[in-house]
């Protein structure tokens, strides 16, 4: 319930600053925004699964 606003605000801003960077990083072509997320969400994900492991919470 009461993380919804953030968890929605903060997705919000990462597709925007992937969205951003997919085309200004290479200036003579753009890159899927697909791509920018993955390389910011996958790690993110790693270390969120590493963190739940160690806390007994994993699945």
């Amino acid at each position: 319930g009461a993380a919804l606003v953030p968890s929605a605000l903060t997705g919000a801003a990462l597709v925007c600053a992937a969205d951003f960077t997919a085309q200004h990083l290479l200036p003579e072509t753009q890159l899927p925004v697909g791509v920018v997320t993955s390389v910011v969400g996958a790690p993110y994900l790693l270390w969120l699964l590493a963190r739940a492991g160690r806390a007994g919470r994993g699945g």
